[in-house]
């Protein structure tokens, strides 16, 4: 389930950034570019591949890859020095970039192999390019989105008459849910910032020192806190997950904007409206994304993600219906972290941005609003014009519990 919604995430991501994330691949991934004439050059590299790899496009490199020697071609010993034999200097470096080369390591660790991988400099480039550029622009735009519509609409108070009666919207273990994951996922927030572009924005301000020390620190914070926002995420889901099931309601809730641009105008909704079942399904999905992700990025060696799920994508032929090409199928240990983390990046910044919505809306937003996770109990009058459908909901599980009560409590004939 999770390779799969893995799977269908990193295809948007891929389509919207695959001249980028195609040059991520290492220098250890064969090329799939057609062949090169390249008799001009005696089989060297062209111009055309110095461009072509500076456009981050795929090059065909084997007039490299195979250039690394014949070790067991050496002519006999010449000296008391020896030969370098059949290899000589290049051909041994060539070897190392390319993965080939014999090499004898003292552990079971599977990236100790791989000494030279050069796909981590377009990761880097892209970390701190497009993914910190775009997800702080797309952060920067919900706030001042949400700011606009505030100064316009100004806060969504209760109109009617308010009744001095309250109504349990949640209870204990609902809010305990709740908070596990707003908390968790709001302290995750802060030190993947910090992690992502604290070495921009911090170094600069406060010295290399005091980042280390926030940079360790958050980075401890950050793994251990998510293992509380997996928690809180099967907690909500199993709790809720009945009450956000799509029902026709959501048709009009939608289609009056839940009457949230105009005023006098409540359409009816169950427990949950049609916005917060999109909430929840928008938090669901990519947080077992992102949880994915994580995971992957905590456990490179048990759970790589990203090379089963292009051999998938290549063999129900999707990567060649959206001009994907070939996706990598064999990637390093190295390369399924810089995917990890660059999707794990993108499904957080989409995540921000939506529970900043979140935020806003049930706090400054509407009035009565938070004091249904904040006490569990909601003004009568905010659940009439929010939640009809609930409260009529509840007034009559509440009247036939008093029935019950009532019939007990008369005496035997």
């Amino acid at each position: 389930m999770a390779r799969l919604i893995v799977a269908l995430f990193v295809l948007a991501a891929l389509l919207a950034q695959m001249p980028v994330l195609s040059g991520a691949a290492s220098a250890q991934e064969s090329g799939s570019a057609e062949a090169v004439d390249r008799s001009a050059t005696g089989g060297a590299q062209t111009l055309e591949d110095i461009l072509r790899r500076q456009r981050g496009e795929a090059v065909d490199d084997r007039f490299r890859r195979e250039e690394t020697g014949d070790p067991n071609s050496a002519p006999p010993l010449s000296s008391q020095l020896g030969t370098l034999g059949g290899a000589s200097d290049p051909d041994l470096w060539r070897a190392l970039r390319y993965g080939s080369a014999d090499v004898t390591v003292s552990t079971d660790n599977p990236a100790a192999k791989v000494l030279i991988q050069d796909g981590g400099m377009r990761w880097l480039k892209w970390r701190k390019g497009p993914l910190l550029t775009l997800g702080s622009l797309l952060l920067a735009a919900m706030v001042l989105f949400l700011l606009v519509f505030y100064l316009l609409r100004g806060r969504i108070k209760i109109e009617g008459k308010k009744t001095g009666r309250t109504v349990t919207r949640f209870n204990p273990v609902e809010r305990f849910g709740h908070w596990l994951l707003a908390g968790s996922f709001i302290l995750l927030a802060l030190t993947g910032l910090i992690s992502l572009s604290g070495r921009f924005v911090l170094i600069p301000l406060f010295g290399k020192d005091a980042f280390s020390t926030l940079a360790i620190g958050s980075k401890w914070l950050h793994n251990n806190v998510s293992w509380a926002f997996m928690l809180g995420l099967v907690l909500v889901s199993v709790l809720w997950i009945v009450h956000n099931l799509p029902d026709r309601t959501d048709l009009n809730w939608l289609a009056k904007g839940g009457g949230i641009l105009s005023k006098h105008s409540h359409p009816p909704a169950r427990k949950f409206n049609a916005g917060q079942k999109l909430i929840f399904w928008s938090v669901v999905l990519l947080g077992l994304s992102v949880s994915a992700s994580g995971l992957s990025l905590l456990f490179p060696f048990d759970l790589p993600l990203f090379a089963g799920t292009f051999e998938k994508l290549n063999a129900l032929g999707i990567s060649g219906l959206f001009g994907l090409g070939h996706l990598p199928e064999q990637l390093a240990p190295q390369e399924e972290m810089q995917f990890a983390q660059i999707w794990h990046g993108i499904v957080a910044f989409i995540m921000m941005a939506i529970i900043i919505a979140h935020i806003y809306i049930g706090t400054i937003g509407m009035e009565g609003a938070f004091e249904a996770m904040g006490t569990g109990e909601v003004e009568e009058q905010w659940a009439r014009e929010h939640h009809s459908l609930w409260l009529e909901e509840v007034r009559e599980a509440e009247a036939r519990e008093a029935g019950k009560v009532l019939r007990k409590a008369q005496p035997a004939e």
